[in-house]
């Protein structure tokens, strides 16, 4: 899959690294204009900062939500990793679908969302790394 950025996007990604000083890999903007930046392994506690103040400064300056995922060249603990802070009983990956088995009712209908947003953005992201077909929260 080909990701194209844009000048808004780079403008983005360039502040991020200015304030947090952790190397980003990538940064989504999704259909609720939140931003989601991806960061390099062993590098989420650089990102967030001290009692979450990069996370803070940055959603300041930015007038958006913002979320901040470590990625991890393993499907199953990034699908872990992107779905945080919401509790996971198991993530099981089998022919290229990614099944999430959420820990109650209410995690799996926050994972969904409404009308499956939350599910095509995790299933978006995820497809940006790996060669998956779907992703099903049970």
């Amino acid at each position: 899959m080909k990701v194209i950025y844009d000048d808004k996007l780079m403008a983005y990604m360039s502040l991020f690294e200015k304030v947090t000083h952790a190397p980003l890999k990538d940064c989504i903007i999704d259909q609720n204009e939140n931003l989601i930046y991806i960061v390099q392994p062993a590098q989420i506690s650089r990102a967030i900062g001290k009692a979450g103040s990069n996370v803070k400064r940055l959603s300041a300056m930015l007038n958006r939500k913002i979320k901040i995922v470590e990625f991890n060249p393993e499907i199953k603990q990034f699908v872990r990793n992107l779905v945080a802070p919401l509790e996971v009983k198991d993530v099981a990956e089998e022919n290229g679908v990614v099944t999430v088995f959420g820990s109650d009712t209410r995690t799996r209908g926050m994972m969904i969302g409404r009308d499956s947003q939350n599910l095509k953005v995790i299933e978006g992201i995820v497809k940006r790394y790996f060669k998956i077909e779907k992703i099903m929260v049970r």
